[in-house]
């Protein structure tokens, strides 16, 4: 059972990410939960350009890296992701946005170079940084947003 915060009222709900047919709902205020994030699971998030309003939406931080498949920086980068969203213990999300297949979004937040990572807190970027960026540089970004 994955742990989801309520984005209205920040009480803690667990969700069976397995139930894919019945909308959660929050214990506490009724207010409809966002599905459980995969980093909670320990592997990142695939972001669309459909569910990103929602996932970003989280109250915890939200880092989002826009990468693209053909990116060598993107492809360094991949596996310190892959073990933030395994030591992430439901602090915080990560997601992964491939810009080639979700323009709508990449452009929205004017990515123009890749790897770019935003953090999110309650649907707002509150952090930003491009290139490849060593773990400890990507940890201390977002122990900031907690």
């Amino acid at each position: 059972m994955a742990i989801v915060i309520c984005p209205s009222c920040g009480s803690k709900n667990r969700v069976d990410e397995r139930a894919n047919e019945a909308q959660p709902v929050c214990g506490k205020c009724g207010t409809r939960l966002p599905p459980p994030a995969a980093s909670e699971a320990g592997h990142p998030v695939i972001v669309t350009d459909d569910n990103f309003a929602e996932i970003t939406a989280d109250s915890r931080p939200v880092l989002v890296d826009f990468w693209a498949t053909w990116c060598p920086p993107c492809r360094a980068v991949a596996p310190i992701l892959e073990q933030l969203a395994r030591e992430s213990d439901g602090r915080y999300v990560i997601g992964k946005l491939d810009v080639d297949q979700n323009q709508r979004t990449a452009g929205q937040f004017q990515i123009e170079g890749i790897p770019t990572l935003l953090i999110f807190k309650n649907g707002k970027v509150v952090d930003r940084l491009v290139g490849a960026h060593p773990k400890q540089t990507i940890v201390q970004h977002l122990a900031a947003q907690a």
